[in-house]
Formats: C-alpha cells, sequence, structure tokens
C-alpha cells in the first residue's frame, strides 16, 4: 500500500502558470522598451523593474514547485 502511493505523483502546473510567465515577458518587454526611450521615466522604469523582480521570484518559485 505504501509502495503504491509512493509512486504515484501529482503535478502542480495550473493553467494560470501560463499567464504568470506571459505577464513576466510583458513587463520585460514594457521594461526594455522604457529603458531604451529617448527621455527616460525613472518612476516607470524602477516600477517596472521591481515589478519584473516580483514575477521573476514567483516564477521561479512556481516552475520549482513543478519539479518537487
Amino acid at each position: 500500500m505504501l509502495l503504491a502511493a509512493a509512486g504515484e505523483t501529482t503535478s502542480t502546473f495550473n493553467g494560470f502558470d501560463i499567464f504568470m510567465i506571459l505577464f513576466t515577458i510583458v513587463i520585460l518587454i514594457g521594461v526594455v522598451r522604457l529603458a531604451t526611450q529617448r527621455e527616460k521615466n525613472l518612476f516607470a522604469i524602477g516600477f517596472g523593474i521591481f515589478s519584473l523582480l516580483v514575477f521573476l521570484a514567483s516564477d521561479a518559485i512556481m516552475v520549482k514547485s513543478w519539479f518537487s
């Protein structure tokens, strides 16, 4: 009984994970576009970088949970 339960693995992949990765890519594109503008909006660049770091950290935790 214990061996049968140990062999079963449950996936932690969720449909929302795809949206998290897509939002991260959109934020990355936005930060790159803001950084390459001639007139720089430092507040927008800082907020974008902070958001990107938060999403990258949550993506890393999400992907780590897929393989554990």
